[in-house]
């Protein structure tokens, strides 16, 4: 029997009313959807294991592909299944107008989340700026990543909204590979007191946590104008929650010491 007497065969014999050709087609189908998986989920393990993902990422991404690959076999089981052409235009019209509006934004910070994940701009325990947001990123998922701020809030910023916004990683390493945090913040005085008097100021400050922090802090004047000048506090530590601990304590005391000079300078 010839292939194509074969084929013949399996398409005018039914079992149960179904032609035996669809159950083969079927069956491959299934078969063929499995292995993709399985292939796809090793690919996947490996590439989170080597790129150091979370496990909730690595979870969520193959959760996507195999939703992904669910729907592309249900897509060629319905054809193969003999089901009316008007029907499968109906329902592809009607679903694929429900998920355009339903889950556009969804589908765009899916996107920009498997971006991130290649450029990785920020690693979860990062302390970074995103926008007008700044604080330790907690975890990363596909849709959203979450930032732990200051005030002990956690704030989660849709993915698509970061690819709109300025990134700021305070990861930095030192000149002995030291993986460290260099964290900027700016002090505004007045001219009341003078720039030297400024200066000696900071040395004072930075001196008392010298021994707390694996560098001792540095700062450099950025603008001056006619009513203010702005400094540039550069600090540095080995654990990003410190930042939380250490910021308001020098920006207090150089405002400490700041008012009694400028007491001092009034009398």
């Amino acid at each position: 029997m010839s292939v194509e007497d074969l084929a013949n065969y399996l398409q005018s014999t039914l079992f149960l009313g179904v032609p035996l050709i669809t159950y083969l087609y079927v069956t491959a189908i299934a078969v063929a959807s499995i292995i993709l998986e399985r292939v796809i989920t090793r690919y996947l393990r490996r590439f989170a294991k080597r790129a150091r993902l979370p496990p909730n990422v690595t979870n969520n991404l193959i959760l996507t592909f195999r939703l992904l690959i669910l729907v592309g076999a249900i897509s060629f089981l319905v054809k193969v299944g003999g089901l009316p052409t008007d029907w499968i235009l109906y329902f592809s019209t009607v679903g694929g107008a429900a998920v355009g509006f339903a889950s556009t934004k969804t589908i765009g910070n899916f996107v920009a989340g498997l971006y991130l994940f290649a450029t990785r701009p920020f690693r979860v325990g990062d302390y970074v700026r995103i926008g007008t947001v700044e604080g330790i990123v907690e975890e990363i998922t596909i849709n959203y990543t979450k930032i732990s701020t200051i005030g002990n809030n956690v704030v989660s910023i849709a993915n698509l909204q970061i690819m709109d916004r300025d990134v700021t990683n305070f990861v930095y390493e030192s000149d002995e590979g030291e993986g460290l945090y260099c964290y900027t913040f700016e002090i505004t005085f007045d001219h009341s007191v003078s720039s030297s008097k400024i200066g000696e100021i900071f040395e004072e400050v930075f001196e008392q946590y010298a021994e707390k922090l694996p560098k001792k802090p540095s700062y450099m004047i950025v603008r001056s104008g006619g009513f203010e000048r702005v400094y540039m506090v550069y600090l540095y530590l080995k654990k990003p929650e410190d930042i939380f601990t250490f910021r308001p304590q020098i920006t207090e005391e150089a405002f400490i010491r700041w008012d009694k000079e400028r007491a001092k300078a009034k009398h």
